[in-house]
C-alpha cells in the first residue's frame, strides 16, 4: 500500500530525519541540534473497555508509549477523537480526562487536539517529545550478548476480548487495565541508564511480532524463554479456550516464518506470544554487565521487569523460543 509513496521524499536530502523515512521504528525522529532531537508520533484505536476514563487513560499510555520506547520524554500531545453524535458528550469528557490526567502524570500538557463525528469511537494522541541525538533507542541497536528485558507482562489482547464476549472475570480485566494504564516512562529511564541502545514497545504486533522487528533491524537473533515470559493473571485459561483477538491471527500469519519454537510449546501458549497487545511494556536489549544499572532505576520506582531472553549473533531465524 504504501510502496508508490517510497520514491517521494529522497532521505539525502533530509539529513536531519533521523528515524522516518529508512527502516520502520516506533516515532518519527528529527535532529535539531548536536544535543536535542524531537520526537513525534501518534496513536488512536477504537475501545477495548467500557470505562470512559479508562479507556481515555490507556489510549493515552499506548500513545506516550512510543516516546518512551524512543528514550525521549514527551513535551506536549493533541487530542485525536472521533465520536459518535448520539452518545451524551459528558461520556467524551470523561474519555478526554483520562487521557489528559495521564499525560498530567507523564510531564507533559495537552496543548489542543481535533475531534470529528464518526459512528465508532476513536480516541488518541500526537505526541512531541525530546530526546538526545546520540542516546536513541531503535529497533536496530541490538547487540549479541544483550539481555532481553520485558517491564510488562503480556495477555491483554485476550483478556479484553474475553471481556467483550461477557467472558472475563473483573479481577483479570481489573489487573490488564491497571498495566495498560501503566507508563513507560521509569522503563524508558532505566533503559537510557544502563546504556541500551535498542527498545521497542509491545502493542499491536503482539510480543513475538515486535521482537521480530528488533531482530530483522539489527540482524540478531533473540533467544526467548518461554518460561520466563511474564502473563496478566487468567491468560492461559483464555488461551486455553482460544479467546483471541483478529489481530492475534494475523501476526501469527505475518510472523511466524520468523519464528522457531522448541517442541513442547503448545499452539495455546504460542498464540499468547503473538497476542495483539495494548500498551504493553518496553522489550529492551541491555547491554552485557548493565543489567543492575537497569534494575536500580526499576527499584527506584517499584517498577517490574522480566529478563525474558538474551540477544545472540544471527542465526537462521530472528527468534528462537525455548523452554
Amino acid at each position: 500500500m504504501l510502496r508508490p509513496l517510497e520514491n517521494l521524499f529522497n532521505p539525502a536530502d533530509h539529513p536531519d530525519l533521523l528515524v522516518g523515512l529508512g527502516a520502520p521504528d516506533d516515532a518519527a525522529v528529527y535532529r535539531l541540534d548536536d544535543e536535542r532531537a524531537l520526537i513525534v508520533t501518534t496513536d488512536f484505536f477504537t475501545p477495548i473497555v467500557d470505562d470512559a476514563y479508562e479507556y481515555g487513560a490507556i489510549a493515552a499510555a499506548n500513545a506516550l508509549s512510543d516516546v518512551y520506547a524512543m528514550g525521549g520524554r514527551p513535551l506536549l500531545a493533541l487530542n485525536i477523537a472521533a465520536f459518535p453524535a448520539d452518545l451524551p458528550p459528558d461520556l467524551l469528557g470523561e474519555v478526554l480526562r483520562g487521557a489528559a490526567e495521564k499525560v498530567r502524570e507523564a510531564g507533559a500538557v495537552i496543548a489542543g487536539g481535533h475531534t470529528i463525528q464518526d459512528k465508532e469511537p476513536k480516541v488518541g494522541l500526537a505526541v512531541v517529545g525530546l530526546a538526545h541525538p546520540d542516546k536513541l533507542l531503535t529497533k536496530a541497536g541490538a547487540q549479541p550478548g544483550d539481555a532481553l528485558i520485558l517491564t510488562k507482562p503480556l495477555g491483554t489482547g485476550t483478556i479484553t476480548t474475553a471481556a467483550k464476549n461477557d467472558r472475563a472475570e473483573a479481577a483479570h480485566l481489573a489487573e490488564a487495565v491497571g498495566w495498560m494504564s501503566r507508563l513507560n516512562r521509569t522503563a524508558s529511564e532505566a533503559a537510557l541508564a544502563a546504556g541500551a541502545r535498542a527498545a521497542t514497545d509491545i502493542t499491536g504486533f503482539g510480543f513475538l511480532g515486535h521482537a521480530s522487528e528488533v531482530s530483522e533491524a539489527s540482524q540478531v537473533t533473540l533467544r526467548v524463554s518461554f518460561d520466563a515470559v511474564p502473563f496478566i493473571s487468567g491468560v492461559e485459561g483464555y488461551a486455553k479456550a482460544w479467546i483471541f483477538p483478529g489481530g492475534s491471527a494475523a501476526n501469527k500469519q505475518a510472523f511466524e516464518a520468523l519464528v522457531r519454537f522448541e517442541e513442547g510449546i503448545g499452539d495455546g501458549e504460542q498464540m499468547l506470544l503473538f497476542d495483539a497487545q495494548t500498551s504493553g511494556g518496553l522489550l529492551v536489549c541491555v547491554p552485557p554487565g548493565q543489567v543492575d544499572a537497569f534494575s536500580a532505576v526499576m527499584a527506584s520506582s517499584g517498577a517490574p521487569w522480566w529478563q525474558v531472553g538474551e540477544v545472540l549473533p544471527r542465526g537462521e531465524q530472528g527468534i528462537l523460543v525455548t523452554r
